[in-house]
């Protein structure tokens, strides 16, 4: 691992400390009994809690999959896995094997575009997805159970019309502490629709579960939760409730944002941090050869942001300003991080469709665990 000097002077610049801007935690939303959870975070002791770091070797879940985007590990033991390019969600079952869910209708995969991020919530997994007309998400009822397999029932658009593009499509969406569906939304290459307030494009998006407007969104009327976005396909929440976004810059600059419902991240009048009154600037900043950061994960005190482009996951302390690489090159291009049901992280690597190296076993779910700093 690498201690990144231009990224933790950054973090340190910003001036947030954890202790000067605690805020009480929302209510987590609490699923039937008889429902999978959204990914779930698993239990630790108070005592043991961050910041942590990877240690030990890295771990092989499962290989064999066609570009991976979104895993949801769920508590029945199970782990849903969206591909990309065939449009399918597949199942990781509690005993290894890998089986096909379902082929999500109306899938157009095309660039960056198709069937992008999921989320399970209350027996329902929503899906990111691309069609022949535009970027849309769609909930299903989640069928079935992990000992005879889950299957999806009909689906019910909850909102389209977002503008999709051969890139920055954005596409990641997830159920926050306080109940709402979130999802990051790219420009379509069209920059100046990331500061167009009649825009979903380049913006995160915050809704019901039935994609209503909620009645304490930011812009009346509008399900605009943050603008001035590029391409941000990462979303985590800290344990005091706040929302983190990882972004793709352009030419220079690829972002880690604290967001704030309102505010505007300055693209593409800013990219990067750059003191302009108006614009928010990004905690921290990588040049775009180290990062292209893609999914986001939270878990014990520390943030883990899988890079594309960097071909390494990233580890951001908050609380501390301490940035490091880790896994530098060694196992290509990763779409995703999230916390496993073991206690574990799993990180998702994206090597076959065109854009990476690919290895031996490519794509794969690989883990690593953690153990607290110092």
């Amino acid at each position: 691992m690498r201690r990144s000097t231009v990224t933790a002077g950054l973090l340190l610049a910003s001036g947030f400390a954890l202790a000067g801007c605690a805020a009480a935690p929302a209510p987590t939303p609490t699923p039937s009994a008889s429902s999978p959870s959204p990914s779930p975070t698993p239990t630790v002791d108070p005592a043991s809690l961050g910041p942590v770091m990877p240690t030990g070797g890295v771990g092989t879940i499962t290989e064999g999959l066609d570009v991976p985007w979104s895993i949801v590990p769920l508590a029945s033991g199970s782990t849903l896995i969206s591909e990309r390019d065939r449009g399918v969600v597949r199942e990781l079952t509690p005993s290894g094997a890998l089986r096909d869910v379902a082929v999500v209708p109306d899938v157009v995969a095309a660039g960056e575009g198709g069937l992008l991020g999921i989320e399970v919530v209350d027996s329902f997994l929503y899906a990111y997805l691309t069609t022949a007309t535009d970027n849309r998400i769609v909930k299903f009822e989640l069928l079935g159970n992990a000992f005879d397999g889950y299957s999806l029932g009909a689906g019910t658009d909850i909102l389209t019309g977002i503008a999709k593009a051969g890139n920055h499509n954005g596409g990641r969406i997830k159920v926050g502490p306080d109940g709402m569906l979130y999802a990051t939304v790219g420009d379509a290459s069209v920059p100046s629709l990331a500061q167009d307030p009649s825009s979903l494009n380049g913006k995160i998006l915050r809704m019901t579960l039935d994609g209503d407007v909620p009645d304490d969104n930011p812009f009346p009327g509008s399900l605009v939760y943050s603008l001035g976005h590029r391409n941000p396909q990462g979303i985590a929440w800290d344990d005091e409730g706040r929302l983190w976004a990882a972004e793709f810059g352009q030419d220079t600059w690829d972002e880690l944002n604290l967001i704030e419902p309102g505010a505007n991240y300055g693209w593409p009048v800013v990219e990067g941090v750059g003191g302009v009154a108006g614009y928010t600037d990004p905690v921290a900043q990588w040049p775009t050869d180290d990062a292209s950061p893609s999914g986001l994960a939270y878990y014990r005190g520390t943030l883990f942001l899988a890079g594309l482009g960097g071909e390494r996951v990233w580890s951001i302390v908050p609380s501390t300003g301490v940035i490091q690489e880790h896994f530098t090159e060694q196992f290509g291009r990763i779409r995703d991080i999230v916390p496993g049901p073991d206690g574990s992280l799993w990180f998702a690597t994206n090597n076959t469709d065109g854009r990476g190296t690919m290895r031996a076993g490519d794509d794969r779910i690989l883990q690593f665990d953690v153990a607290p700093v110092g």
